[in-house]
């Protein structure tokens, strides 16, 4: 009882429950950039108020280091922020839930965790 239009195809609820799914995860991310954006440009700040002598200052290195890591941590949610900006436009195309590799259908259970996969878990998994 296996038609391929129907396994394709997300329901009207399915697609209602992952849009709200896609809108909460990009609420939580573009609050988290702006923290993070706070964080970056709190560290920057102290760090020109402080010492501008970093070499013999032993916290010029924890500095450099902290700022690096917020930063990583920023590139990675703008970069989360794009993915799910890509999964909203692929939802209301009609292409959603559909493998970007293997063109199969993404079950249901791995959207509801990860709302902005590309991928099924085969072809995930073998991403290297």
């Amino acid at each position: 009882m296996t038609g391929h239009h129907r396994d394709a195809a997300l329901s009207p609820s399915e697609q209602a429950t992952l849009r709200e799914l896609l809108d909460a995860d990009r609420r939580r991310t573009t609050d988290r950039i702006a923290l993070l954006g706070r964080d970056r440009d709190e560290i920057v700040t102290s760090s020109a108020l402080t010492a501008s002598d970093d070499e013999h200052d032993p916290e010029g290195t924890s500095t450099a280091f902290e700022r690096a890591h917020v930063q990583a941590l920023l590139d990675q949610a703008l970069t989360h922020l794009a993915e799910l900006d890509l999964a909203s436009e692929r939802l209301r195309d009609g292409t959603y839930g559909t493998c970007a590799r293997c063109g199969q259908r993404i079950p249901i259970e791995r959207l509801k965790i990860l709302p902005a996969s590309k991928t099924c878990v085969n072809c995930a998994s073998r991403r290297r």
